[in-house]
């Protein structure tokens, strides 16, 4: 199936005091959790480059669907087996989901890739 157009979470947001370490390896899982599904055409986090905790956490999805049904296992594998980023997420995150030509962004999914 050739993809046209991704969808592009974006997420922005700190651990709370004290569990920043933490908060950035319950990331680092989740992301590399979404790499391993169909559907997820990439994801990753990165650090602030001032230290401060601050974490910019990318997906790009090949539609809505795929996004909603990994977010979903997320909750149901990773969440019910941590307790989710409730108890170690330093305030409410900023969350925008965008929508953008897959030739846009110069990369290919990972069957493509093979």
């Amino acid at each position: 199936m050739k993809i046209n157009n991704v969808l592009i979470e974006t997420v922005v947001c700190s651990g709370a005091p004290g569990k920043e370490a933490r908060f950035r390896r319950m990331l680092e899982v989740r992301q590399e959790f979404k790499r391993r599904q169909d559907g997820c055409l990439a994801a990753w986090v990165a650090p602030s480059t001032d230290g401060h905790g601050l974490f910019l956490v990318q997906s790009i999805f090949e539609d809505q669907k795929s996004w909603k049904r990994i977010s979903e296992l997320i909750v149901k594998k990773l969440d019910a087996k941590d307790g989710g980023l409730e108890g170690v997420i330093g305030g409410p995150p900023l969350v925008g989901l965008f929508e953008s030509p897959l030739d846009s962004l110069n990369i290919k999914p990972y069957s493509e890739n093979d």
